[in-house]
């Protein structure tokens, strides 16, 4: 009796009305209820006196796990436990899209069902009311699934502003940091996309998902975890694909040929670039970044005309359909033009052309520029053109300024390596001991990387 009791002054204390009236932070508890976000929920029970420990004893987990979901260490997706919270909290079960067949309720007695209806009690027509009442619960059934797998519309605006936030923060902000935010909305993408959804709405999914995929995938590539980064280019491709839209296959697809330029063979690179540009012959703004890659990757490896032809075309793809100034991740304004030109020229050993270019580019990135990486790489290739310039000494100088002038977080390995370049480019001969002492500054660069965290915020 004492058990019994208990468990009803629990269940009491969930009062069936919050869930149509109440508020949280302001707005309706229906909108988290309709976005499966049950973190939200826990912290709107706990706002109202609930303990964590009781709402765990309704909805069948331990209280660490719900303090966990509470402070959004862990997410919620599994659709066998939200039918439990659902159940455990008094929460109607449209209001989350959990509804299923056999929530329906339709009469079981065909003579009962024959006196509401008016039909004859025959045999065969109770055969006919029964397949009747089966019609319609099949339909009622396929409504209340077709509603529960839509995504409402502000769920999909409120994913989508996410995302343009992590656009704009993502150019100066930690990839660490980065990838742990991103997360946690690459998982509600999942969870929304698991579920059949209209096709206009899948759209807009797999759109947003290929750019916060491919976030995460040039998060991956700053701090070099190259298979990683691959893995995640590819998802992101899938996505951009499964999307329709031109501009994110273009985009994603010239986001990826950077991973090779970087970190592996430039060759690859400018087949990534061939491979967007040939999505549309629509110009666009990630063409023109596409055709700027496939340029500085061409002058890499020494196809100089090819990468000249390359330039003119960037240059023309840029100038009919390039952004204005931004700092935005993934748009192309004229700094980041110059910025992948200055590589460009410097690889081709045009170094006054290259050095040009740089002026350019620095002058519209500004004297506190809010994407340091950019401004970081353009410095570095400053210091490759030294190098060719025979300026040994100011080269190795000019690197190191280069990477000690960024945040700590952000001295990543994408920058470390072209450090490196740099000092390996040096012959020998010259400006040995600043290149020592470049050397050993990326080397303590490196170590302290290591301590500064993990991709571990990919994890489930």
């Amino acid at each position: 009796m004492v058990v019994v009791r208990s468990e009803v002054l629990v269940a009491a204390q969930v009062d069936p009305e919050w869930w149509s009236s109440g508020l949280w932070n302001g707005r309706p508890i229906t909108e988290f209820l309709r976005r499966r976000d049950i973190t939200a929920v826990f912290r709107f029970l706990h706002a109202r006196g609930v303990s964590y420990g009781r709402i765990a004893a309704l909805v069948g987990v331990s209280p660490n796990r719900a303090a966990e979901i509470a402070k959004g260490v862990r997410q919620v997706t599994a659709y066998e436990v939200l039918e439990r919270i659902a159940a455990g909290l008094n929460i109607p079960r449209p209001a989350m899209g959990l509804g299923r067949d056999e929530d329906i309720v339709v009469p079981r007695d065909p003579d009962r069902l024959a006196v509401e209806v008016g039909a004859d009690r025959s045999p065969a027509g109770v055969d006919a009311r029964v397949e009747v009442s089966n019609l319609v619960r099949l339909r009622l059934g396929l409504d209340e699934a077709l509603a529960a797998a839509s995504a409402a519309p502000r769920q999909l605006e409120l994913i989508e502003h996410a995302a343009g936030e992590h656009m704009r923060v993502y150019p100066s902000a930690s990839p660490h940091i980065m990838l742990s935010l991103l997360a946690a909305d690459c998982r509600e993408v999942q969870a929304l996309s698991l579920r059949r959804q209209p096709a206009a709405v899948q759209s807009r999914l797999s759109g947003v998902a290929a750019l916060l995929v491919t976030m995460c995938a040039d998060a991956l590539m700053r701090l070099g975890d190259v298979s990683e980064a691959r893995r995640w280019y590819g998802t992101a491709i899938h996505a951009a694909d499964d999307s329709g839209d031109a501009r994110f296959r273009v985009l994603v697809r010239a986001q990826a040929a950077m991973l090779p330029y970087y970190f592996g063979d430039p060759t690859q690179t400018v087949g990534l670039a061939d491979a967007a540009l040939a999505v549309t012959s629509n110009a666009s703004s990630p063409g023109a970044l596409a055709a700027a890659g496939r340029a500085r990757a061409l002058a890499r490896i020494g196809a100089i005309e090819r990468a000249r032809s390359a330039i003119d075309q960037a240059r023309r793809l840029f100038d009919e359909a390039g952004d204005e100034d931004t700092d935005v991740a993934f748009r192309f304004p004229a700094k980041r033009l110059l910025f992948y030109l200055s590589g460009a020229y410097t690889w081709l050993g045009d170094t006054v052309e290259a050095c040009r270019v740089q002026d350019e580019a620095l002058r519209l990135y500004g004297a506190a520029p809010a994407v340091p990486i950019d401004v970081a790489l353009i410095a570095l290739d400053r210091s490759m053109c030294l190098v060719q310039d025979r300026r040994a000494t100011e080269a190795a100088v000019t690197a190191r300024d280069a990477v000690a002038g960024l945040p700590e977080t952000q001295r990543t390995e994408i920058i470390l390596t072209r450090a490196t370049d740099v000092a390996m480019a040096i012959p020998e001969k010259d400006g040995r001991g600043e290149v020592a002492s470049l050397t050993d500054y990326l080397r303590a660069c490196r170590e302290r990387a290591r301590s500064l965290g993990t991709t571990a915020a990919l994890g489930p």
